[in-house]
């Protein structure tokens, strides 16, 4: 079987799928010449790179970008092309003006979330067109695929759930593999910084996590909104390590690395590749209980959930499983075990090629 597949972000997630389809099919990765740098650092030998050039989405040049893309789709002619979801309305007018071969997306994200601003304007849009236009969709959580059945009435025969995988191999093959000791009350909220993500919340539990663990710090890490807005005036700098800024693919291991516990209060979510991240780098997860992350994490068994919006719980967490080294150590031996088990990149491309098949049928159908 050859399969092509098509990023315009998603970089680490798309290079593992590929390592692991490898030794299912004949695979090439197709995406803008920008991300080649980093899929050649972690993508297996085998795998070809078919980069094009792609401007910013607001230059008219985007047109010769699209046709190159399709230049080399038609050259390539796979029996079926996987498409991480783009956000990107150019991608999405050829794929409603263009013959494609069997078409598979991955929708991360089917709704957009609240306030956030990083994504193209219109796309949370136009991307419905690959709703329709593909002959299987998969996503990473069940609520996910309610969304897409029921509101927007695309037949559950096509929309497939598979697990998101782990994502801290890739992080610690960019970081050259470098291991950095643990430091055991340190907390981290990693990631892009908007109201949905309820770093608010866990701002507001830190005082109450430091009247019971006075060595606790939390590192926060990442773009987006102005933190000046959630910290308080007068607070405790010492319990923070602000890093507000975009952090580079080589510097994220060592966060979690140092990290004990990554914590994600979020108030509303799809799936998390921020607990990918987290599971196989042995860094414990508390995670709000709302959307995907609800399967993401199995409470109790390789993490904790919490109520969202209510920093006095996930104050409350965040003590206990600081204060509990042998809780820590079942939480994370099963993560690690999970990373072996259904979030594992060769049992999820073992699924992925299922669905392929499937695709390849319908498309013949018609």
């Amino acid at each position: 079987m050859l399969v092509a597949l098509l990023h315009f972000g998603f970089t680490e997630y798309s290079v593992e799928l590929a390592n692991g389809l490898i030794d299912y099919a004949d695979v090439t990765l197709i995406h803008p010449a920008k991300l080649s740098s980093i899929c050649q650092k972690i993508a297996d030998s085998r795998i070809r790179i078919r980069p094009f050039d792609k401007p910013s989405s607001r230059d008219l040049r985007n047109v010769c970008s699209m046709m190159s893309m399709m230049k080399i789709i038609r050259e390539l002619r796979p029996d079926v092309l996987h498409v991480q979801e783009t956000f990107n309305y150019w991608y999405d007018l050829t794929l409603l003006l263009n013959q494609m071969p069997p078409l598979v997306t991955t929708i991360h994200d089917v709704l957009r979330h609240p306030g956030d601003r990083a994504t193209t304007p219109g796309t949370e849009y136009s991307k419905r067109i690959a709703f329709y236009r593909s002959q299987q969709l998969i996503v990473h959580a069940q609520p996910l695929k309610q969304i897409l059945t029921k509101q927007f009435r695309v037949s559950q025969q096509k929309v497939n759930v598979i697990a998101h995988g782990e994502l801290g191999s890739s992080y610690k093959c960019l970081a050259g593999n470098t291991t950095l000791a643990r430091e055991p009350y340190t907390l981290l909220f990693f990631g892009r910084i908007w109201p949905y993500k309820g770093l608010k919340y866990l701002l507001q539990a830190m005082p109450l996590i430091a009247e019971h663990i006075p060595q606790v710090k939390l590192i926060i890490a990442g773009q987006g909104e102005n933190l000046q807005q959630y910290l308080p005036d007068v607070c405790d700098r010492e319990h923070y390590e602000i890093l507000n800024k975009f952090i580079p693919d080589e510097a994220v291991a060592a966060l979690f690395q140092r990290s004990t516990i990554t914590i994600l209060p979020y108030i509303e979510s799809s799936q998390s590749g921020v607990a990918a991240i987290a599971y196989a780098m042995g860094t414990l997860v508390i995670a709000s209980d709302v959307g995907g992350l609800s399967e993401m994490v199995q409470h109790e068994r390789d993490g904790l959930l919490v109520p969202p919006r209510d920093p006095r719980a996930l104050a409350d967490s965040i003590i206990r499983l600081l204060s509990d080294r042998d809780l820590q150590n079942r939480l994370r031996k099963a993560a690690l075990n999970r990373c072996q088990e259904d979030l594992n990149w060769s049992k999820i491309a073992a699924q992925t090629v299922e669905i392929y098949r499937k695709a390849i049928n319908s498309k013949n159908i018609f």
